[in-house]
């Protein structure tokens, strides 16, 4: 049985982790971890079944239970240290919380106890991780690529974690630059209208009510264009990827980044 611990377990995303593995014979909450929780308060399912104790401080939690897997989907502001904190504690850390930056992840990487993972998706949607390798596989075949992604309007980061990895797939497999008019291209006092580079792929982001996450990667070479698009049409998309995760840091160590290093192997 697989020991877990949810960290964030009181917002969304945490609370569908909570009911996904509560829902399988393998793995079992063991604790739940939120700064909104209160002294003495549970961690309970959909059902109104009380499945732990609840924390609102990560170190007593993980020192008090013993879980083998932190699973954090909390706050860009907040996710190091979380992820320093099990690391510490010598437990596998499963991460969906996005925001880290590569230079943080190589900081982090340094801090893994021997023979434990530290593991990051950007995205845990099955659906998500085979649009970007899609994505990756046709940016050599087409001179132009752009990506729109449309997110609720809590997210708390810009662009999604989703997009930046994607655009840095696109940029990995290209061995050129777009010639597409960019930023000088931008009138006065419309600035961004081109959206953010990153690693020279214009990325534009939409932050609205009525979306949970969405990504389109529009690809245009002469004559034609090619439009990869992934829809979560609710949270529960992401459990899953999620449960894949769980199951599969235990073996490995080290850090992973990407939820295609499990797909690929099943």
């Amino acid at each position: 049985m697989i020991k877990v611990l949810v960290s964030g377990c009181n917002g969304s995303m945490g609370n569908n982790v909570v009911n996904a593995v509560y829902g399988e014979d393998d793995m079992e909450v063991v604790a739940g971890v939120d700064i909104r929780a209160e002294e003495g308060s549970k961690v309970v399912a959909k059902d109104g079944t009380e499945l732990a104790p609840a924390y609102n401080d990560l170190a007593k939690a993980i020192e008090e239970t013993n879980p083998d897997v932190m699973v954090d989907f909390t706050h860009p502001s907040a996710v190091a240290h979380n992820i320093e904190v099990g690391l510490a504690h010598n437990i596998d850390v499963v991460v969906g919380t996005t925001g880290l930056k590569d230079d943080e992840l190589a900081r982090l990487e340094k801090l893994i106890p021997e023979g434990r993972t530290l593991f990051v998706a950007p995205n845990f949607t099955t659906g998500a991780v085979l649009m970007m390798q899609f994505a990756k596989m046709a940016a050599k075949y087409f001179p132009d690529a752009e990506i729109i992604e449309f997110h609720h309007n809590h997210k708390a980061d810009s662009p999604s974690g989703t997009a930046v990895r994607t655009a840095n797939m696109i940029a990995e497999a290209r061995d050129f630059t777009t010639t597409s008019p960019g930023k000088e291209t931008e009138i006065d006092g419309c600035e961004g209208a081109r959206g953010a580079l990153v690693n020279g792929v214009p990325v534009h982001s939409v932050r609205s009510d009525g979306f949970v996450a969405n990504q389109e990667v529009i690809l245009g070479s002469l004559g034609q264009t090619l439009t990869i698009k992934h829809v979560s049409h609710d949270r529960v998309s992401y459990m899953p990827g999620v449960l894949l995760a769980i199951r599969n840091v235990g073996p490995r160590s080290g850090l992973i980044v990407g939820l295609e290093n499990f797909m690929m192997e099943d």
